[in-house]
């Protein structure tokens, strides 16, 4: 092995256990590796710039703003009370509430993170007072927050379509079915767990309630329509479906809710920058990460090993997705889909995989990773809200783990439920 594999390997490994930020250990290794190569170092920045220069990761910071400008503007407490009314009388009512108001909120955020954030600050301490640990509350709501890399929009399959040169929009309708599934197996555990536990139920909604409830709703409700609705009439693309959900947002709580006063912006703007930068950082510094790897030729090499080596196009899967989940758990979900991304197009082509199905494998895992211990990205977001430790928070989030993995293997393995409305 060369040096430079050595330091893009060991090297980067060594400085995760150490505790060093992602963006700067995929740093330092690029650094080291160009330097100890004799490469040109002004390599590195050239390559940081144009690995964040396309137009649809603009889409990233714009998604991000949206969400905080949603939370802000009271567009999640909107879409809480308008699930509340309609699930609340089912067994383990608030449970539906949190699975049904974070599906509708990702489908205009595209970032778990945000949905984490936004439905966790309003259902979290509501499903405490109700009798629900702190443990079990914050684990169900980081398991709705993980819809939002697979209900279009998604800042993740935004990454993926740029780093496979594929189309965005065919990626958004390819989580379709995978997002909804896996929010019917969390409302499956959600009643299973309340009908074990004997827990009282909500009184149904009244049909003033409801109308009440939907007269309030109407605008946060609409918020997915105009984005997703705008995207597939073609009427802008995935990049200007954020601009046009920030605007929205910005209308509404502004004008409309007027719960968001100028004097917010700065700190809503702010927080989304903040979100962004790191996620670009990550972004900037794993191309240069990639353009060595690709230069070692080892995605080349390993894509020959395996077809050598592994025969049957379901034991490679199958190997993929164990080795995809074991890194998204102690590693930023971000920097593997960048780093690993022109490694594993390599090998899925060498075994015919179609593009499309291939990154709704991958984004479905790297949602698992966003909500699996011990470093998954929304968990933080989730014990930031609540106050709870990670070791009870891990126990509650299993059976959800368990129930993703199942629907993982479904995507799988059963191409049909990523490419059915794509095709």
């Amino acid at each position: 092995m060369s040096t430079t594999a050595l330091i893009l390997t060991l090297g980067f490994a060594g400085l995760v256990l150490l505790g060093v930020p992602f963006a700067f250990a995929i740093g330092l290794c690029v650094l080291a590796a160009i330097v100890t190569s004799g490469i040109e170092p002004m390599l590195l920045p050239q390559t940081m710039v144009a690995g964040t220069q396309s137009f649809s990761l603009l889409a990233i910071p714009f998604f991000m703003l949206a969400g905080e400008l949603m939370r802000a503007g009271g567009l999640s407490h909107r879409l809480v009370r308008v699930a509340d009314v309609f699930v609340r009388h089912l067994p383990g009512g608030m449970g539906w509430v949190v699975i049904v108001a974070a599906s509708v909120f990702a489908a205009v955020s595209g970032s778990a993170p945000a949905t984490t954030a936004a439905i966790g600050a309003v259902m979290i301490p509501a499903m405490i007072e109700r009798g629900y640990t702190a443990a079990y509350a914050t684990a169900l709501t980081v398991s709705a927050g993980i819809l939002a890399p697979l209900i279009p929009p998604s800042i993740a399959f935004v990454i993926w379509g740029v780093i496979a040169e594929q189309s965005i929009a065919k990626l958004f309708l390819s989580g379709v079915l995978p997002g909804l599934l896996m929010a019917a197996g969390m409302a499956g555990i959600v009643t299973v767990q309340a009908l074990r536990d004997k827990r009282p139920r909500e009184s149904r909604a009244t049909r003033a309630e409801i109308k009440a409830a939907l007269r309030g709703g109407i605008w946060a409700l609409m918020a997915p329509v105009v984005v997703l609705g705008g995207i597939y009439g073609g009427a802008f693309t995935p990049t200007e479906a954020a601009v046009v959900a920030c605007l929205y947002a910005l209308f509404v709580g502004g004008f409309v809710e007027r719960r968001l006063s100028w004097s917010q912006l700065p700190g809503v703007v702010g927080r989304a920058m903040s979100i962004s930068a790191i996620v670009m950082a990550i972004v900037a510094v794993s191309t240069g990460f990639g353009f060595l790897v690709a230069q070692e030729q080892l995605a080349t090499k390993l894509a020959s090993w395996l077809g050598s080596n592994i025969h049957e196009k379901w034991i490679m899967l199958a190997a993929l997705n164990i080795g995809f989940f074991l890194l998204a758990a102690v590693m930023d979900e971000i920097a593997i889909m960048v780093i690993l991304g022109p490694m594993l197009i390599a090998i899925a082509n060498q075994f015919g995989v179609d593009p499309i199905h291939f990154g709704a494998m991958i984004v479905t895992n790297v949602a698992i990773g966003m909500a699996a211990p011990p470093i998954g990205y929304c968990l933080f977001v989730g014990m930031a809200i609540s106050g709870v430790k990670l070791l009870p928070v891990a126990r509650a989030i299993l059976p959800f783990i368990a129930m993703m993995l199942v629907v993982l293997m479904l995507v799988t393995y059963v191409p049909t439920f990523a490419l059915a409305l794509v095709k």
